[in-house]
């Protein structure tokens, strides 16, 4: 069974870093998955921000947050991080860890991007990110 749990989240102020972690249960991180983050604000959809392919590492980034959020993976650890660097008030939401619930040898960042849309993600818990001005 595919467990998620996130955590890092907190209040931060305008301009400052945070570091989300999802730890995954035994065997999610294979190099066939597609992991992602999402984020849901008061009021508004469930947004993807990023994607990974564990295969190569390759990632894809929503045009929000390209340039400022940066998605890594350690297998090993069974960990997905999302480096979230200049936070802005707009960054406050839930964040989501997400799995795909299907695997692919041929998967890329920008299709995981894709997959994770259009499929339903196996979600964790979230953990909250506040950002003041």
């Amino acid at each position: 069974q595919v467990r998620l749990v996130e955590s890092g989240g907190g209040s931060v102020q305008a301009g400052f870093s945070l570091q989300l972690s999802c730890e995954a249960s035994a065997y999610v991180l294979s190099s066939d998955r597609c992991m992602g983050w999402f984020r849901q604000a008061p009021g508004r959809e469930r947004e993807e921000v990023a994607a990974i392919f564990i295969g190569d590492g390759s990632t894809h980034y929503s045009d929000s947050v390209k340039g400022r959020f940066t998605i890594s993976a350690d297998s090993a650890k069974r960990m997905v991080y999302l480096q979230i660097d200049s936070l802005k008030p707009e960054d406050t939401a839930m964040y989501y860890c997400a799995a795909a619930p299907n695997l692919s040898f041929r998967d890329s960042g920008p299709s995981c991007y894709t997959r994770l849309s259009d499929e339903t993600p196996i979600w964790g818990q979230g953990t909250q990110v506040t950002v003041s001005s």
